[in-house]
């Protein structure tokens, strides 16, 4: 049984790679989607308002089995009508590292535009005034402080998408609750095995929270001192 728990163990390698990416995926439809909510633009504002209000009411496994196995079927498809013989495989890993950061960037959306509402709005006017663009402004006065208030969301949407990863295992993905489930069948053993597995998702949270505790500690820097 010893075997089975390393190649579990090097699984859950893959699961915190799909979690990372999916991550940095969601950041950008997040950035994106609250930009284009706070943009003004009644046409952005609407396709960002859609955005995260239906992803954020489907089921994250409906989403999955869509871009999976609906994905392939509406390429081929559309590869079909096109005259070519040409077939497509959709790759489980790169399927679950885009549903994932899609379905989470819709969650981004809202927690950076309320980090970016919570920064007194004289801040960047005083920052117009004095002669920076807003790229710059934006760089060196608002995302400073956006990352404070949003870090309490982010954390939360971190550590729920962390453990989404174990839906990839449905569509073949060989992450580590996937081969929990094989190792489970093989000894009949599933209870050591998902406990095992389960304690895995529990270090890798507890290391996200300790990172991300320092992280705001950095960020917060004389904000107590100020609001004395």
């Amino acid at each position: 049984m010893q075997s089975y728990f390393w190649v579990i163990l090097h699984g859950s390698l893959l699961t915190v790679g799909v979690s990372l990416l999916a991550l940095l995926v969601a950041i950008v439809f997040g950035l994106v989607g609250a930009g284009a909510k706070l943009s003004g633009q009644p046409v952005l504002v609407a396709i960002a308002t859609i955005y995260s209000t239906v992803i954020r009411g489907i089921p994250d496994l409906v989403l999955m089995l869509l871009v999976f196995y609906g994905g392939t079927i509406g390429i081929n498809t559309l590869l079909e009508k096109m005259g070519s013989e040409a077939t497509v495989d959709i790759d489980p890993f790169m399927a679950g590292v885009l549903t994932i950061g899609f379905i989470y960037g819709a969650y981004m959306v809202e927690t950076f535009r309320g980090a970016i509402l919570a920064i007194p709005k004289g801040q960047m006017e005083a920052a117009w005034a004095f002669g920076m663009s807003r790229p710059q402004t934006f760089m060196r006065i608002t995302l400073p402080q956006m990352v404070r208030y949003a870090l309490p969301g982010f954390t939360n949407n971190w550590l729920v998408l962390i453990k989404a990863t174990s839906l990839i295992s449905l569509i073949g993905l060989q992450e580590m609750t996937y081969l929990a489930k094989q190792a489970s069948a093989a000894t009949r053993s599933p209870f050591i095995f998902f406990m095992f597995t389960g304690a895995l998702f529990l270090i890798y949270t507890s290391l996200s929270l300790l990172v991300l505790k320092k992280v705001n500690a950095r960020f917060s820097l004389g904000t107590k001192r100020g609001q004395l």
